[in-house]
């Protein structure tokens, strides 16, 4: 091949690759989520359900411009560590994306938005809850679940209210996620009562609870509130039952999964663990959602953990976005996805001027039998 038509190659595949108004053939998606580490199992179902989406919107041969495109998947690890997910963020920045559905974690999500923010490059988390994600003015940021205000406020009046909780103890792991759930779950405590009788904290990696937990037992709390992950909440419910804690637990969406009950064992009674999930279907929208859990297991031979179905409208959204504007050009769909008006799998998806999901909803759950078991839907 002769060296003009390697430039000539070089720079199709440039034009291709960069998202411009003129050559729409390809329209590149970027995805990022924890795929190692503890909670590597939620990363996974994030980007199956990005996979789906792709899957799908290319058997429908979409069309952005009045030209047919092809959607490519560009999905990155950020192990929930926010160097790594700045890293994976600048990555998917220089690889042209036209826009990044992600990341999972509100301490990834919040410094990577900055990046696509000054790149001027849409972003929709399906997953991260901390309200300063869409408190920084960024007009690139969207959620398409509702934030730790509604998430951490409902569980705590919950606690004091339902639960008629007495002595409230209080557990985070110093992420952006953790951290900031269990300030809204103390906030709303206080305003609906309750009392703290003691506050905590571990990290996000951390396997041996012994000193807090034997701290607080003093204490003699009848609920114990968790913000942090899954892969910490199991040990911890472990260490509570040896320890002989008999409170009730909670947490946010973060120790609200599948996983949970195995990573606790048989530490975890029944009706024990109450979670709130950001997000939730409502009756009218159960059939859709059942249908999408099939189709998952038929498709990855696994269930749905979490947020895949919120990963699989966002990518929807997005290129809904994309179709009204005529391009997949992020400064000419932005203004499109600000205002979109999307019936998703999960529900309506419609965005506040912050880029909040509007009526959030949030599901109650608790677990019998080692299942997730749902209580109620709260908007």
């Amino acid at each position: 091949m002769n060296l003009k038509i390697v430039s000539l190659a070089v720079a199709g595949a440039f034009a291709i690759g960069a998202g411009s108004a003129s050559a729409q053939e390809v329209v590149k998606i970027g995805h990022v989520g924890p795929l190692t580490g503890g909670i590597a199992h939620l990363g996974k179902d994030n980007e199956f359900g990005a996979k789906m989406a792709i899957e799908a919107l290319n058997a429908k041969k979409v069309k952005i411009g009045g030209k047919e495109v092809k959607f490519e998947l560009l999905s990155e690890d950020d192990a929930a560590d926010p160097k790594q997910g700045t890293a994976a963020a600048q990555k998917l920045v220089d690889a042209k994306v036209n826009g990044v559905i992600g990341h999972l974690n509100s301490g990834t999500t919040i410094p990577a938005s900055k990046i696509y923010h000054d790149a001027g490059i849409a972003q929709i988390s399906p997953s991260a809850t901390n309200p300063k994600y869409t408190q920084q003015g960024f007009k690139t940021a969207f959620r398409v679940v509702a934030n730790d205000g509604q998430l951490g406020g409902t569980l705590g009046r919950y606690a004091v209210k339902e639960l008629k909780g007495k002595a409230i103890a209080v557990i985070d792991d110093r992420t952006a996620y953790g951290q900031g759930v269990a300030d809204e779950f103390e906030k709303a405590v206080k305003a609906a009562g309750g009392k703290i009788v003691g506050r905590e904290f571990t990290n996000d990696k951390a396997t041996d609870f012994n000193a807090i937990l034997t701290k607080l037992k003093g204490k003699k709390p009848d609920v114990v509130f968790f913000g942090g992950m899954d892969a910490v909440a199991g040990p911890m419910l472990r260490q509570m039952k040896q320890l002989a804690i008999n409170a009730k637990f909670m947490g946010g969406d973060g120790i609200c999964t599948g996983e949970l009950a195995k990573l606790a064992g048989d530490a975890m009674a029944d009706g024990q663990v109450i979670c709130a999930e950001a997000g939730g279907v409502t009756k009218e929208k159960a059939a859709d959602m059942d249908k999408f859990k099939a189709d998952f297991k038929a498709k990855f031979n696994t269930d749905v953990q979490i947020y895949a179905p919120y990963v699989y409208d966002a990518v929807n959204v997005m290129v809904a976005a994309m179709v009204k504007a005529n391009s997949a050009d992020p400064k000419k769909y932005l203004p499109e996805l600000a205002k979109i008006n999307y019936d998703g799998v999960t529900g309506k998806i419609a965005f506040d001027a912050k880029g909040d999901i509007k009526n959030g909803a949030l599901t109650l759950y608790t677990y019998k039998g080692g299942k997730r078991d749902q209580m109620m839907v709260v908007k």
